[in-house]
């Protein structure tokens, strides 16, 4: 398969953040096809939603530029350090703002950038739950590293590549492999249709292939399967995963608008994407 660059125009940020550009190599598969790179690990990784505890000091110092009056950087950095008060600070809208004003590069966090802008996204679509946008954007920062993109089961040599791949290998996995294997379609068919609206669009408009309706019952399915299962209890997951279930279509919608604000996918000049869709 011959492999096209999609190129993307994008906000970058840095500071032991993770570049919006390492997307690339995972939009190229979108389970349409393989791509050539490979990234190999022994584990599945489970998405927790735990943005929130993993701002790094350039994180604080945005904040509190961004928020803080003369003389109240003090009681700023003071209050980010209750929960209660953190989670009210973040909502608030100047911080949103100044993350998408910003040109050029951001020196914040992956945890940063995206669990305010999605937070805000969700709230615009009716999501209140903190939780949940706090999962999605952990999503989205691990998705963002490639190596963390991919669906890898120990003892096979291969990244899984599609769903019906997945499906397969639970019938073969352990009790942890396939809660794993559940979450990872369910993120999948969230990620996919979330950032990639167009694209499903008009490859089943051309091609035949699914469109939206198949993500949305294979990310809500998955998620209500989660839900259930043992270890969604035992690691404190079940309400979320439920609620994404139940809330799949809008928050589907919220990064629909999302990525609309951060990645100008359609935009004539980004040559690389028309092609792409052609």
């Amino acid at each position: 398969m011959t492999q096209k660059r999609l190129s993307v125009q994008k906000k970058a940020f840095t500071g032991g953040s993770v570049q919006l550009s390492r997307l690339e190599p995972f939009m190229l598969s979108l389970r349409y096809g393989p791509v050539q790179r490979r990234m190999k690990t022994n584990h599945m990784k489970m998405i927790q939603p735990n943005c929130r505890i993993q701002f790094n000091a350039s994180d604080i110092d945005f904040i509190t530029i961004v928020l803080a009056q003369e003389g109240q950087s003090a009681t700023i950095r003071a209050l980010l350090s209750d929960d209660s008060c953190r989670d009210s600070i973040l909502d608030d809208r100047r911080l949103y703002d100044a993350i998408l004003e910003q040109r050029g590069c951001l020196s914040i966090s992956s945890h940063l950038y995206f669990y305010v802008l999605v937070r805000h996204s969700l709230l615009r679509m009716g999501v209140q739950d903190r939780p949940v946008a706090d999962y999605v954007a952990e999503l989205l920062s691990e998705f963002s590293r490639t190596e963390q993109s991919r669906c890898c089961i120990p003892g096979q040599a291969q990244p899984l590549e599609y769903f019906f791949e997945m499906l397969g290998a639970l019938q073969t996995s352990n009790d942890y492999q396939c809660f794993c294997l559940r979450t990872y379609m369910a993120n999948l068919a969230l990620f996919t249709s979330g950032l990639f609206k167009e694209r499903i669009e008009a490859r089943a408009e051309r091609r035949g292939f699914p469109g939206l309706r198949y993500y949305q019952d294979m990310g809500r399915m998955n998620y209500r399967v989660a839900s259930h299962h043992r270890l969604a209890r035992k690691f404190e997951l079940g309400s979320v995963l439920e609620t994404l279930s139940e809330k799949f279509e809008p928050t589907r919608c919220a990064l629909n608008d999302l990525s609309e604000r951060i990645l100008f996918l359609n935009d004539p000049q980004v040559s690389g994407w028309q092609a792409f869709l052609n």
